[in-house]
């Protein structure tokens, strides 16, 4: 509440309240929020260095909390920021989705990786009790990558 010294009436003495509300210390503190969140968001983000292959499939939303597992170009497995061997995957993924086997994981494969040994992490995602599994890859606009392959005429030999 604020008052003001200048007289309401022309003898009087009373002090005249300010009905107004100070919003500067507001913004000041907002602005030093907005701050502290633009230096915290990309420390939470996980980056370890893959080269995932691109995809032209509509984007699908995130959750508030994934669980990235990426197997790497050399085949290590790192779950989230942490690198975790093979045995024991199904532990750690145990601890990253709270034990709750309904999470999905979002397996990310390098580019280089073949399609057996992708195979294999997910036979190892399988067996951990994990059958929600989606695929991460680069998002690309169509006809902007490599140009899809024409279809063979019907009277074509293979």
């Amino acid at each position: 509440m604020a008052g003001s010294l200048s007289p309401r009436s022309a003898g009087g003495d009373e002090i005249e309240e300010v009905h107004e509300i100070n919003v500067t210390p507001f913004i000041d503190v907002m602005l030093v929020l907005l701050i502290i969140f633009m230096i915290a968001a990309p420390l939470a983000t996980v980056d370890v260095p893959v080269d995932l292959p691109g995809s032209t499939a509509a984007p699908q939303p995130r959750p508030a909390e994934p669980v990235y597992l990426t197997l790497k170009s050399d085949l290590s497995l790192v779950l989230g920021d942490l690198p975790v061997t093979r045995e024991a995957l199904a532990s750690d993924l145990g601890k990253a989705a709270k034990g709750d086997h309904e999470t999905r994981i979002f397996l990310r494969a390098d580019e280089t990786v073949g399609y057996g040994e992708l195979m294999k992490v997910m036979d190892l995602l399988r067996a951990a009790g994990y059958l929600k599994v989606a695929l991460v890859g680069l998002e690309q606009v169509p006809g902007a990558g490599a140009a899809p392959a024409a279809a063979p005429s019907p009277g074509a030999r293979p």
